[in-house]
């Protein structure tokens, strides 16, 4: 459920669990309010940016790097007056997908993506960090250069948030420029055992019925008060306005589920072709960069 190091640039998208200081355990909750109260912990913009420039001096600098070398922090946020954490783990996220990418491909084509020392060294720390800490999960998915369409079955039109952001800065990025859902756990938990449902009694491709069913389970892991986000990330510089404004993909993925359930292939594949046009649309930036 992880992807690429091409993930760990700017033009990703992640899905997010929020959860409770209450859900963390001993050092790591310490850890968490500690850096609350010295005001550490870095906005959701900041820390995409951070993270997009230890990918790219890891990814640009002398073998054997490959795992961007910066400090664990978290994002946090408020609801209704409870403070919730999500820890990034960027090195962890990053070795692991690194691992998962490299394990799809054939042999002869490893070395061109990334050194045997850094493979080793990536497994080496995951390996580590699980054993050292068991009673911890990773709180973030990422996906690059599209959002993966079965993360929409858990949030609905209304919570959308879009936001334009300020004028054109270096590059033609614009601060402040995002397209967010946000949703509590409990009605995430709920969409996704609807949306299964479904899926089992009218789709016959496997693959997409354990893809929702593993991102079901992904969150079974996490407190029932936490808050999940699905966040388009830097994915929002790579369209226009227009394009940013139009996107409902949620809209069209709920149109999908319902039209199923009501017997309309038809009428549900018209609807998926429309998030996954502009999913390809998004990847074709990558076959372009």
């Amino acid at each position: 459920m992880t992807t690429a190091p091409s993930a760990r640039t700017a033009y990703a998208a992640h899905l997010r669990v929020y959860e409770p200081l209450a859900a963390f355990e001993g050092d790591e909750r310490r850890q968490w309010q500690a850096l609350l109260a010295e005001g550490a912990l870095p906005d959701r913009e900041r820390a995409l940016a951070r993270e997009h420039d230890a990918a790219l001096r890891a990814l640009c600098g002398l073998a054997p790097p490959v795992l961007p070398d910066l400090a664990d922090t978290a994002l946090t946020t408020d609801v209704d007056g409870v403070t919730l954490v999500s820890p990034l783990r960027t090195r962890v996220r990053s070795a692991e997908a690194l691992l998962d990418f490299t394990a799809e491909l054939h042999d002869d084509l490893v070395d061109a993506y990334a050194p045997r020392e850094a493979l080793t060294r990536a497994e080496t720390e995951l390996d580590a960090w699980r054993t050292g800490h068991p009673e911890q999960r990773l709180h973030v998915l990422t996906s690059g250069w599209q959002v993966p369409v079965r993360w929409f079955v858990l949030v609905e039109p209304e919570e959308r948030l879009l936001l334009p952001g300020g004028p054109p800065g270096a590059l033609g990025i614009r601060t402040g420029r995002a397209l967010v859902y946000r949703t509590p756990m409990s009605r995430a938990r709920r969409r996704a055992a609807r949306a299964l449902a479904v899926l089992r009694r009218t789709v016959e491709d496997g693959e997409v019925v354990s893809a929702v069913e593993h991102l079901a389970r992904w969150l079974e892991d996490f407190h029932p008060r936490s808050l999940v986000e699905l966040d388009y990330g830097g994915l929002v510089h790579l369209v226009d306005d227009e394009a940013l404004s139009a996107d409902e993909s949620a809209r069209d993925v709920a149109e999908a589920l319902t039209a199923l359930g009501e017997q309309d292939p038809e009428r549900a594949a018209e609807a998926y072709d429309r998030v996954a046009s502009r999913m390809k649309a998004l990847q074709a930036v990558e076959g372009a960069n």
